[in-house]
């Protein structure tokens, strides 16, 4: 009787068994959602054994908690996971999942690994039995399940058996509700940023983007308020440029500073914040963190990016519902990287229509006309001093060739502007012709720009109707000077000459003084009929007394005439003149007065105990001669201009000088068919260089 007894109390416990993984078998073929799936595992195997508590923790794949349901008694407590972490961390369920294995523990007051105050109403400590076993699939941990029954000793070997029954058969389902519920939240996450993507930049207006940011980060974490801050000016201080809240708007807010609080953490550290507690966190600041009018109990914050560089911050305030999660944070990151580029897209529209402006208020308020035109040189825009100086009107301005207001220089602009695509910038002298018929003399600067619309060419034309009277007024007078120095100074050497021949011979200190005073006689007297010849150059007129001359000759007599004043700096002259050089056919003094002045200039610009060079050779149909120096050596700004007239290098303590020494080179070289150029590295020297041709046979 007493075996049947037994016997049919164990084959009862069996079905119980059977009924009970049958039943759990059932839940887990019909649930996929992670929380109903949890909740109706622990709840029958709570009623199979009779246990007043239980819990199931889901752990990831790191082993942090992610999800868990807790039912005690008869009340199941949402949002517990925070609760559980500490029992993974010193509690009975952080023991089973170290140890990878079933714990039982008879007496809950006697086992170390039970950690009281687990359950909401496990408010006496006393004395209860617990069993705790792993979630595993493919030897995978996945979760933790804990029961407990209200008398010590309760569970045995086969409750041992039966929860490690439960566990393995739910291992896949609570593993694929899981990833399933990971998967919807994915889904979730992506579909707000889609959202968010569509709403944060439809617009190139900065203010328009703070408030589609803000409204987006509202919509997608359901916040009470937002905040925007951004680094300003390569400041090292946020600035806040926005902040909405609801249901009530913000009031009286303007731009601060913004120098610590969370915000200014998130962004120092490049990393996202959550914060279920603010007030508990030493890092939270109530001045820099929460606008007026709100009181911030929760707090989420993300580094705003642009190009890998954190630009600001994107703070959002109090959660509606719940808590903020990662799964917040992971929205509010994927918002702010999206505001980054809307943000910084927004900033330089506004940069390019600044200066935009600029330009269109330098260009209408200049003081010089300037046109722009088309590659064909069709006029397209025009500037208010364009139309006063021209006399046409702006309509009429629009669509004349450039040509018919002013004479072109093809051979500087080159045939269909070619020379322009080089990208500098080209000046030379033209008239603009007005409608009124009368010509203005004027500077015309060149050079290719980029429209809105489509590259394009700028014509700045500058008056120089006065620069051009005072040329004339200076020519004029220097003319009359000349002329009248003439003929004095030829009475002055005619004296010294006939001075010499009636000083006695042994008068030495007499003669050497009248030496001094013809040299610097005939220096004044080279001089006059260098700029008595620049004027006449300068007219286009041709050069006369040419005749057969041999560039070796010139060159040693030229130097020859100044040897006195380079000894007395104690330079040498190094010739390279080649052997049987070919005639040219030149006006000597002219040529003879070249070489001159570029030995003269190599003396005055070499420092002492230097050596010049001056050399001759044959180049084809050409004799090339150059004078090469020692001194600072000519910037290559200054090169194209030193043979202008009156022009010298803006140096503090060079040689003075008229700089007309050079004007009168480059002439007489043109005048004779040739070329002069120079050749220059700054801290070694020049090499000034100039061409003639050969004389036919």
């Amino acid at each position: 009787m007493d075996n049947r007894t037994g016997n049919s109390r164990e084959a009862s416990s069996t079905r119980a068994s059977l009924e009970l993984l049958y039943n759990i078998s059932r839940e887990l073929s019909s649930a996929l959602d992670l929380r109903t799936l949890l909740e109706r595992v622990l709840s029958l195997s709570m009623e199979n054994v009779g246990a007043i508590n239980g819990s199931i923790i889901v752990v990831d794949d790191n082993g942090t908690p992610i999800d868990s349901t807790i039912i005690a008694g008869d009340t199941v407590h949402k949002h517990t996971t925070k609760r559980l972490v500490e029992t993974l961390d010193r509690g009975l369920s952080g023991w089973v999942v170290r140890e990878r294995r079933v714990a039982l523990v008879e007496n809950t007051n006697q086992d170390q690994r039970w950690m009281r105050r687990q359950y909401e109403d496990d408010g006496k400590p006393l004395p209860k039995s617990a069993l705790s076993a792993p979630i595993l699939t493919r030897e995978k941990l996945v979760g933790v399940m804990t029961l407990v029954h209200p008398q010590p000793g309760f569970f045995g070997t086969e409750h041992v058996a039966l929860i490690q029954a439960i566990a393995d058969q739910a291992g896949i389902a609570v593993l694929n509700a899981r990833l399933y519920d990971e998967s919807q939240r994915h889904a979730e996450v992506m579909t707000a940023l889609a959202k968010s993507a569509s709403g944060v930049s439809p617009s190139l207006n900065l203010e328009d983007v703070f408030s589609g940011i803000l409204d987006q980060t509202h919509q997608a974490v359901n916040s009470q308020a937002v905040l925007l801050a951004l680094y300003e000016n390569q400041s090292s201080a946020l600035e806040l440029k926005a902040a909405q809240s609801w249901p009530k708007p913000l009031v009286g807010i303007a731009p601060r500073k913004v120098i610590g609080g969370i915000s200014m953490w998130a962004a120092e550290h490049d990393q996202g914040v959550i914060l279920s507690d603010a007030s508990q966190d030493e890092r939270f600041s109530p001045e820099e963190d929460q606008p007026k009018g709100v009181s911030a109990h929760a707090l989420l914050c993300a580094p705003i990016h642009y190009r890998g560089q954190v630009i600001g911050t994107l703070t959002a305030i109090n959660p509606k519902d719940g808590d903020f999660d990662q799964d917040a944070l992971l929205i509010l990151s994927g918002i702010a990287n999206l505001a980054g580029t809307a943000i910084r897209h927004a900033q330089l529209f506004e940069q390019l229509q600044a200066a935009h402006q600029r330009y269109q208020d330098l260009f209408e308020d200049s003081i010089d006309p300037i046109l722009i035109t088309d590659w064909n040189g069709m006029i397209l825009e025009a500037n208010r001093k364009a139309v006063l100086a021209s006399d046409y009107s702006k309509e009429t301005l629009y669509g004349m060739p450039i040509d018919q207001i002013h004479k072109l220089n093809h051979e500087m602009v080159g045939v269909d502007f070619s020379e322009l695509h080089s990208g500098r910038t080209f000046s030379y002298e033209s008239c603009l012709c007005t409608a009124s018929g009368h010509e203005v003399p004027i500077q015309v600067y060149v050079r290719e720009i980029e429209t809105e619309e489509q590259p394009g060419v700028q014509w700045i034309l500058r008056d120089i109707t006065e620069q051009k009277k005072l040329d004339t007024l200076r020519d004029d007078l220097t003319a009359m000077i000349y002329h009248d120095m003439r003929s004095p100074l030829a009475n002055v050497v005619s004296s010294l000459n006939l001075l010499e021949t009636m000083l006695p011979p042994k008068d030495t200190a007499m003669k050497s003084l009248l030496a001094i005073s013809l040299r610097s006689s005939e220096r004044i007297q080279r001089m006059i009929e260098s700029l008595l010849d620049l004027s006449i150059l300068e007219a286009g007129q041709p050069v006369g007394k040419r005749s057969a001359a041999s560039i070796s000759q010139i060159i040693y007599e030229s130097v020859e005439s100044i040897e006195s004043t380079i000894n007395n700096k104690n330079q040498s002259i190094q010739y390279k003149v080649q052997e049987h050089l070919p005639k040219v056919l030149v006006d000597q003094d002219m040529i003879r007065r070249v070489v001159t002045n570029l030995v003269e200039n190599a003396s005055k610009y070499s420092p002492a105990d230097k050596v010049i060079e001056v050399g001759a050779r044959k180049d084809h149909d050409l004799v090339v001669v150059w004078v090469q120096d020692q001194g600072g050596g000519i910037p290559a700004s200054e090169q194209g201009r030193i043979f202008d007239k009156f022009t010298r290098l803006k140096t503090s303590n060079g040689p003075k000088g008229l700089g007309l020494g050079l004007a009168y080179c480059r002439l007489a070289v043109q005048a004779h068919g040739g070329k002069i150029w120079v050749e220059s590295e700054l801290g070694v020297g020049s090499r000034f260089i100039f061409s003639l041709p050969i004389m036919e046979e």
